[in-house]
């Protein structure tokens, strides 16, 4: 499977629409405040929304572990290809930790998930998941990757790996990167032809010499 095409396909419907708004996806420091807040950061946001993301950039939500893991399963999600970088590249583990932070619904899910993630990999491989082999942690992906075919007893995990592919998606595909792989190039200006010749041509009409100097243009 395409993963990389297939959430492509996600995002541009219903994904993570809601996280789309007054998120700020790219990787900043935790520490980040008035003095070091980056200026692209201050763009288009009030003083009491400064003061909130300002705030929660200072804090801290998950621990080391947790991050690390989290890392390697949004790469897992999706991984650099020849087209462009990975999640981690395009900044998501920290879009997901600021996530966890400006919408505290999302910890309990995520951490719960975390934790049962590594549960499972120690009762089936004797480590936690990031310390397990790649071909290892694929295999306790693949079976709650899939909600239409995962076993009733990883049902918890499921709900789990749904949260945390609509996170990475959103995260990757509204960063840098991600636009750049969806090939969006946004407003660009072009060169107006006019109406085609074909359509002039039909009903007997044509541009005069000045329309088709100074405004119109016809490929040739």
């Amino acid at each position: 499977m395409d993963r990389r095409q297939y959430l492509k396909a996600f995002t541009a419907g219903t994904v993570g629409a809601g996280l789309l708004i007054g998120c700020e996806p790219e990787t900043k420091k935790e520490t980040a405040g008035a003095a070091d807040t980056p200026k692209d950061f201050t763009i288009d946001r009030y003083p009491a929304e400064l003061e909130h993301d300002r705030k929660l950039l200072s804090e801290k939500f998950f621990d080391e572990h947790e991050m690390k893991t989290i890392t390697t399963l949004v790469d897992i999600i999706i991984p650099k290809d020849e087209t462009s970088g990975s999640a981690t590249d395009a900044g998501v583990p920290d879009f997901i930790e600021f996530i966890a932070k400006d919408m505290p619904r999302y910890q309990t899910p995520l951490r719960g998930g975390l934790k049962w993630l590594d549960l499972q990999a120690m009762r089936r491989f004797n480590n936690a998941f990031i310390s397990i082999t790649p071909e290892q942690q694929i295999q306790i992906v693949d079976d709650i990757a899939y909600p239409e075919k995962a076993r009733p007893e990883m049902m918890q995990g499921v709900s789990f790996f749904n949260t945390m592919r609509d996170l990475t998606a959103t995260g990757f595909f509204s960063s840098k990167i991600g636009i750049a792989d969806l090939g969006y190039q946004g407003n660009r200006p072009n060169q107006w032809d006019g109406v085609p010749k074909e359509v002039l041509d039909q009903y007997g009409l044509a541009y005069d010499a000045r329309t088709l100097e100074i405004s119109v243009k016809f490929d040739t």
